[in-house]
């Protein structure tokens, strides 16, 4: 609406309106240029949206937040949805961090790097606050709300605080404090302040503090609830944004809500369907409605036995049995399903395969839908190693610097730039065929180019743990007389059942 139609509306709505629709007609009638999908017509509604990202999500997101809450706590599909999302993007293990000190030659420092790693999956079995979960399980707690919700907000307590005992066994002062988006207010507002949306930020839109309440709003029982002001070194925001200058996150199922609340009420039906039709029932058929008098008094009641094999002897003259059929339950469903699946993968980072539990298909064809899915479960793996788990090692980490009880010992040829490198590792792609996989790594090794490294963290462990186990068992072996050896002298009577000279296909 232009100026006129605006100072016209609140005289006049119907004149403002038909000024409106009359400059658009005039518009689309004698415009020679621009796209053809910007003009709207009878068959195009061309919705716009003119909203800022924040306006967006300040009128919609704590609606989509709860809707998704309730789907993943009643939606079966939902629920896989997020655990498979769990499974991909975080694993079973968390986040592996591998060290990288380095000296400065360039050289990897070994011993450190282990004291650093011993300290951090010892500091890993309780790291939040509430002592409640291992760092795997906080990880995890974290993506699932993060991708539900739109976000996830981490405290870093650092130090002495009032009131804390840190739960970590190992003394190093430094907990975790996860807080769902409810502790940080959609609704608080100050332009003086430059708050919005709980979150203060300076006149280049950087975030400066967090407003975060004591409790959740739902266990404050009616109480005014209070805010503290945390500032941004003290917090961790993992939100998942989709436009520019966006503070606050949106849920992951933002685009396929709607389609998953239908498709959970459209089954549910089909469900009731399939019961009422497995319910037999039959009725009996009373002569021609031209014959029917209404009876004086109520009819008696009739029992009829039915059971396989039942002969119906005792129906009355011009009565005969009829049954109730049903196309229940029905034949396409599947088929329709499926296809609503296929949109939900698309709209959630998801695999169809893997969201359906449909794996039907050839080699080449699961591993190509997991080749290009895997690709998406990789944006969020760098997504939570950025936003989460390489913040949350460097702040402990620095922590742990700071010790004066059982202090790191830091080498005096050690580059101070790289303490705190370390190699992030989230979970990898699966093999569908172990046996062609395997082979494949072979001969990008052959060729030069790959590492038994990298083959040792495809197949998602740690290179050092397993050389050095594979260094311990073959030692270990060697001692029992169980390796056989082309050379006599490391022989030293060795135990096998097999012939001393070597075929020409053994690994010597």
């Amino acid at each position: 609406m232009s100026w006129i139609e605006k100072l016209i509306s609140p005289f006049s709505p119907s004149w403002a309106l038909q000024r409106v629709k009359d400059r658009q007609e005039l518009n689309a009638r004698f415009s020679v240029m621009g796209y053809e999908a910007a003009t709207k017509d009878r068959l195009h509604t061309a919705k716009r949206q003119a909203q800022s990202a924040n306006q967006s999500v300040a009128m919609g997101g704590v609606s989509l937040r709860e809707q998704a809450r309730k789907l993943d706590e009643d939606h079966d599909l939902v629920i896989g949805i997020f655990d498979k999302l769990e499974e991909r993007v975080v694993g079973a293990n968390g986040i592996m961090v591998e060290p990288q000190p380095r000296d400065t030659n360039g050289e990897v420092l070994d011993e450190l790097a282990k004291d650093i790693r011993r300290r951090w999956a010892s500091w890993s079995l309780k790291p939040e606050v509430t002592g409640t979960y291992t760092r795997p399980e906080l990880e995890r707690m974290l993506f699932r709300t993060a991708a539900r919700d739109g976000e996830a907000f981490t405290q870093l307590v650092r130090g002495v605080v009032p009131g804390l005992n840190h739960p970590n066994p190992n003394g190093t002062p430094f907990s975790l404090e996860a807080l769902e988006p409810d502790f940080v207010p959609f609704h608080m507002n100050e332009v003086a302040k430059r708050i919005i949306q709980g979150i203060e930020v300076n006149q280049w839109r950087q975030p400066q503090a967090f407003h975060v309440f004591y409790d959740h709003p739902s266990d404050s029982f009616g109480i005014t609830a209070k805010t503290k002001r945390v500032p941004k070194e003290n917090m961790l925001h993992l939100a998942h944004r989709k436009r520019l200058h966006q503070l606050r996150g949106i849920t992951l199922l933002h685009g396929v809500i709607k389609r998953l609340a239908d498709l959970k009420d459209y089954e549910e039906s089909e469900r009731v369907a399939a019961r009422i039709a497995a319910a037999l029932a039959f009725y009996i058929k009373k002569g021609t409605p031209d014959l029917y008098t209404a009876p004086e008094s109520p009819p008696a009641q009739r029992q009829i036995p039915f059971a396989p094999g039942s002969c119906f002897d005792d129906l009355q003259v011009g009565e005969e049995v009829g049954m109730i059929e049903s196309n229940r339950p029905n034949t396409h469903l599947a088929e329709f399903r499926n296809g609503q699946l296929r949109m939900v993968a698309s709209g959630t980072r998801g695999a169809y395969s893997s969201i359906a539990r449909d794996y039907n298909g050839t080699y080449s064809a699961q591993r190509q839908e997991l080749v290009e899915g895997w690709e998406s479960f990789a944006v969020l793996q760098q997504w939570f190693v950025a936003q989460q788990s390489r913040p949350v090692f460097r702040a402990w980490l620095e922590m742990e610097l700071l010790r004066t009880t059982d202090p790191l010992v830091i080498p005096a040829n050690v580059d101070r730039r790289t303490l705190f490198d370390a190699v992030y590792l989230a979970p990898v792609m699966p093999w569908i065929d172990p046996k062609k996989e395997t082979e494949a790594w072979k001969e990008r090794i052959k060729g030069g180019n790959a590492t038994e490294a990298m083959w040792v963290r495809a197949s998602g462990h740690n290179p050092e743990e397993v050389k050095r186990a594979r260094v311990k068992e073959i030692e270990e072996n060697r001692k029992q007389g169980l390796v056989f050896d082309t050379d006599p002298a490391n022989n030293q009577g060795a135990k096998t059942n097999e012939s001393p000279t070597p075929q020409p296909d053994d690994d010597a």
